[in-house]
């Protein structure tokens, strides 16, 4: 009996040992986001668990701090380091304040990648724009334009924190857009840094600052929230119109009251995928960041870098009336 038991103690550390190095030999993909409990990165988080058990031998470790700061970020940077990941791909809060940490990570063996807000070049190897920068300055104005009486009238715009990367990007790209609509007047933009208590405050600003305002743009998924919430509150649903961009299962109430009649977004699902794609194709030199690249994003075909080492994973979509309670029910 003692032999037995011998034997089957004997079986089990052994099938500890293979299960640890199989663990081992997981390539190891941190995919840090601007803040937890936000949900667009709740589903980008989905898609990168996708990719993981596609690819099959993939460890998505899902991160970022409680708040929308650099620090926060770069406290997380350092305890992924010491983990020693083999990858991070990364939504930055600020462009520039994590480019030392992130070079202290690619100095010492981990590849790095940005993704939705980017990292200044110096800090990552490539960075994956969800969209053309362009073509959401154009779909963002274009909205603004379509509820505005005669398309002409006020609008402002409701931002997250002053130094995220894409919405600064955006924001530009509309402002260029609006040079050739001089009917639309741009009063101002604010900024309630993700949160929603801020954004509903700066909304509330707004439209008391602005009486004539006709439309606010957020394009972050909490300020749009936020806005059309304050829109609903004081009584102006119809008056002023909510647009940006936002996730369609917490704007579907809002479309329904008509405080915002469309509103556009890229994919979060598909968007985590495809930074968990390219994270794993550099990891294991499958591919290599650089001018001209072609990299395999899975079900998604490939993304192509320009001579800035950024890539454009696809376009982005109007939520409307027409079809919010069909996409409400993904994300």
């Amino acid at each position: 009996m003692k032999a037995f038991r011998k034997i089957v103690m004997a079986a089990a550390v052994s099938a500890m040992a293979i299960g640890a190095a199989h663990a081992a030999d997981k390539t190891k993909i941190a995919l840090v986001v601007k803040s937890l409990g936000n949900g667009f990165f709740e589903a980008a988080h989905e898609g990168a668990d996708e990719a993981a058990k596609k690819l099959g031998d993939v460890q998505v470790i899902y991160t970022g701090p409680t708040d929308t700061t650099a620090e926060g970020q770069i406290q997380v940077l350092n305890t992924l380091i010491a983990q020693h990941v083999d990858a991070i791909a990364i939504s930055a809060n600020d462009k520039d304040a994590v480019v030392p940490t992130l070079k202290k990570a690619m100095q010492r063996g981990i590849d790095v990648i940005s993704w939705d807000s980017a990292v200044a070049p110096a800090g990552r190897e490539m960075h994956l724009n969800p969209s053309s920068n362009e073509l959401i300055g154009q779909t963002l104005v274009k909205l603004a334009q379509q509820a505005l009486p005669d398309g002409k009238g006020k609008i402002a715009i409701l931002s997250a924190s002053a130094t995220a990367t894409n919405q600064n990007t955006w924001i530009a790209a509309m402002k260029d857009q609006l040079k050739d609509h001089p009917d639309i007047d741009l009063v101002t933009t604010v900024y309630g840094d993700d949160l929603s208590d801020k954004s509903y405050r700066e909304a509330e600003g707004l439209m008391k600052s602005y009486p004539d305002l006709k439309a606010i743009v957020a394009p972050t998924s909490v300020g749009i929230v936020a806005a059309a919430q304050a829109v609903e509150d004081a009584g102006k649903t119809g008056q002023i119109n909510v647009t940006g961009l936002g996730l369609p299962s917490e704007m579907a109430g809002h479309v329904k009251t008509g405080a915002s009649k469309s509103f556009a977004l890229w994919n979060p699902i598909d968007l985590g995928y495809a930074a968990t794609m390219i994270a794993y194709q550099l990891a294991t030199d499958k591919a290599e960041a650089k001018d001209g690249a072609t990299i395999d994003i899975g079900r998604l075909g490939s993304v192509k870098l320009d001579s800035d080492n950024e890539g454009v994973m696809g376009e982005p979509f109007v939520f409307n009336a027409d079809n919010i309670d069909k996409y409400a029910k993904m994300y």
